[in-house]
């Protein structure tokens, strides 16, 4: 029987398990989608959600929990920062986990376990990536533009007489070597 068993030991030791679960919602916090099984969303999402409380109280000691939890600064800073501030008038439910499909190898249903973002804040992600595909097509532009004067630049000051004409290519140009033929001798 599992009476009161609350959580899944996905066939790990507690403190692999505990890794697992911290590596997943780290991963969750700096890329906002994550692929997994759903066995490990449905537990990675009671973490999340955890964390996300704790980031929306902001407080010095809610920091220090979220800090023993997730294993880098950087994504603390930016759930404090960035995440926690999404969900300032929401209650809970701040992840969603989406069924993909099986696995090729072993069959395993997988999911996305994401962050439920509202429309004003994808209405400014699409924005950002817009102006980001924007920035690199430009940065493309100025780097062929780059090359292509470069390579011009190269063919002027070669000047090479056109194929064909004799004229300078007795004193450029010497005939190929022969190339020797039979075995080749090694060491």
């Amino acid at each position: 029987m599992r009476h009161r068993k609350d959580h899944r030991k996905l066939s790990r030791t507690a403190s692999h398990r505990r890794a697992l679960l911290r590596n997943l919602v780290t991963a969750l916090f700096q890329y906002e989608r994550i692929e997994t099984t759903v066995a490990k969303a449905k537990e990675a999402r009671r973490f999340a959600e955890r964390m996300i409380t704790f980031g929306k109280r902001g407080d010095l000691a809610a920091r220090r929990h979220v800090d023993r939890f997730v294993m880098k600064p950087e994504v603390t800073r930016k759930l404090f920062e960035t995440i926690a501030p999404w969900y300032a008038e929401r209650n809970g439910g701040y992840t969603r986990i989406i069924r993909i499909g099986r696995r090729l190898g072993d069959a395993g249903e997988t999911a996305y376990l994401e962050l439920v973002k509202s429309t004003e804040q994808k209405e400014e992600a699409r924005k950002a990536r817009l102006a980001a595909e924007e920035a690199r097509d430009k940065a493309l532009k100025g780097d062929r533009a780059t090359k292509k004067a470069k390579s011009e630049a190269a063919a002027a000051e070669s000047e090479r007489p056109a194929r064909g004409s004799k004229k300078g290519r007795e004193s450029t140009e010497s005939a190929p070597a022969p190339r020797k033929r039979g075995r080749v001798k090694t060491g």
